[in-house]
């Protein structure tokens, strides 16, 4: 299934901390690092069922090493801390963008919940 919203500009910020996201129907997010590697589409984060799906505490301070084309659908990043098994599809970075507010209050109520940190 093809994609319906297409990126014309992705931009690693010099602080490595963000990536902004600009699709062509002008529509533009700017996700931190943190946000996109706790929401990683990635087995290892999302496991096989929603019941596997892990919280990942003490990234704060991640950053995006590369990023990575796949397809033309889609890119891999690589982060500091070495994961780089998430694909991220150019709908899934929309979502993110547009729900990104009340996602990243749910795992901040996460972490509270499970005794977690977003620095360790």
């Amino acid at each position: 299934m093809a994609s319906e919203r297409w990126p014309s500009e992705l931009r690693l910020a010099p602080t490595k901390r963000s990536l902004r996201i600009v699709y062509d129907d002008g529509v533009v997010f700017d996700l931190p690092a943190e946000y996109l590697r706790i929401a990683s589409p990635s087995a290892e984060v999302q496991g096989h069922s929603p019941a596997e799906r892990k919280t990942v505490p003490g990234k704060r301070n991640v950053e995006i090493l590369r990023i990575e084309p796949v397809g033309n659908y889609a890119v891999r990043l690589v982060f500091d801390d070495m994961h780089d098994t998430g694909i991220y599809g150019w709908d899934y970075l929309y979502r993110l963008g547009a729900e990104q507010e009340e996602r990243f209050a749910a795992y901040l109520a996460e972490l509270s919940a499970k005794g977690l940190s977003r620095d360790r």
